[in-house]
């Protein structure tokens, strides 16, 4: 297996020199290709604030993010080209109709013609997005802007995903969808899903990172979690492991 994604010592505080607060707390793990890590945590964990330094969008105080050989901070837009990330919220233009934006997108990717075309076509099709293809962003659904979000990052097809939230106000049929695209998608990239829905770590997940307090404390396959409460629910080992810290 390749590594696709070493995070290495990531360091993030914020605050006023004489109180910073300490946001994430010298994290690392790697990543390897064909893996979906599933980046769990209590609200104010770190989880954005990682996936944002990941993806180069904030500063680290100390430590780096390393995305198919390119380091995020010296390389910036060769680590970033490899990346397809879906933020939290995931900003849109309003006024643009999904086609537009998408389009829009693929020329920033610096795509072309029939080409960028294609691309548009495929992530519309993969993200069940066709029917709304004229409307305006603003004028959709919380779960068609999320499918928008999810479409502008898989239009380049990186081989890296880093999805804060991916099914985040989608209905049952949707959150199906989505994990479906998610699980046949494994295989050619490494994929980090941050999520607050447990099962969806059973769903679609090889393996769970656990943070609190911008630190690691759990990591392993879901069975392996479930192995460390005897009820072997991992509601209870996410209670057990970040109740403490």
């Amino acid at each position: 297996m390749t590594t696709a994604l070493s995070v290495r010592g990531l360091h993030k505080s914020f605050g006023p020199a004489n109180a910073r607060k300490t946001a994430v707390d010298g994290l690392s793990f790697e990543l390897e290709q064909g893996e979906v890590l599933g980046f769990l945590g209590p609200n104010g964990a770190g989880k954005s604030t990682t996936m944002k330094m990941i993806c180069g969008f904030l500063a680290p105080d100390a430590g780096t993010a390393i995305v198919c050989g390119h380091n995020v901070l010296s390389h910036p837009i060769a680590a970033k080209s490899a990346i397809g990330y879906l933020p939290e919220g995931a900003p849109a233009y309003p006024d643009m109709t999904v086609l537009a934006f998408l389009d829009f997108i693929g020329a920033i990717r610096g795509f072309d013609g029939a080409e960028r075309g294609e691309r548009v076509a495929d992530a519309m099709a993969k993200t069940q997005l066709k029917e709304v293809a004229h409307q305006p962003i603003e004028t959709l659904s919380k779960g068609f802007k999320r499918r928008v979000g999810l479409a502008q990052a898989l239009l380049h097809n990186p081989p890296v995903l880093i999805l804060d939230e991916p099914t985040d106000g989608l209905d049952p049929n949707q959150k199906f969808e989505v994990r479906k695209l998610i699980k046949e998608m494994a295989a050619t990239k490494a994929i980090v899903i941050s999520t607050h829905i447990l099962e969806e770590v059973d769903a679609v997940c090889t393996r769970a990172v656990i943070i609190a307090r911008g630190r690691i404390v759990a990591d392993g396959t879901p069975a392996e979690l479930r192995g460390r409460s005897t009820s072997g629910n991992l509601d209870d080992v996410f209670r057990e492991v970040t109740a403490n810290v």
